[in-house]
């Protein structure tokens, strides 16, 4: 084989490596935005359990895996806050580290680079600063 058919064919394959880890990220943040809603609605189920009538018990079944446990209903609470506070900074980190990626891709497939791609969400304190 030629030099350029070898450049080719490395060229593809280090496209094709790239864009399979883009699309594995794309859906492991698919994956954990669906964990992270089922979190906010038990979230959502404890507290209304505890705000209505008293019960004779405050403990609530938790599953963990194949596991059911029954606990108190503040520490599960605790527990799944904890649990949606790890699932918000995994996502965040996911899609922080997704952007450069698709960017090379584009790169490397020759696409011109989109404008305002690269765009950061103001933090509670630059936005504070720009309202006053």
């Amino acid at each position: 084989m030629s030099t350029d058919t070898n450049f080719v064919l490395r060229h593809l394959g280090e496209l094709e490596e790239l864009a399979e880890t883009v699309i594995s990220d794309k859906q492991q943040i698919v994956a954990l935005d669906r964990k992270r809603n089922s979190n906010r609605e038990a979230l959502r189920a404890l507290s209304k359990s505890t705000r209505g009538e008293t019960t004779r018990s405050n403990k609530a079944w938790v599953c963990f895996g194949n596991t059911f446990i029954k606990m108190p209903q503040s520490k599960a609470q605790g527990l799944l806050k904890e649990d949606q506070k790890n699932l918000d900074e995994e996502i965040d980190k996911l899609r922080n580290d997704l952007k450069p990626k698709v960017s090379k891709l584009r790169d490397m497939e020759g696409s011109k680079e989109v404008k305002g791609f690269d765009l950061k969400a103001l933090s509670k304190d630059e936005l504070q600063a720009v309202k006053h």
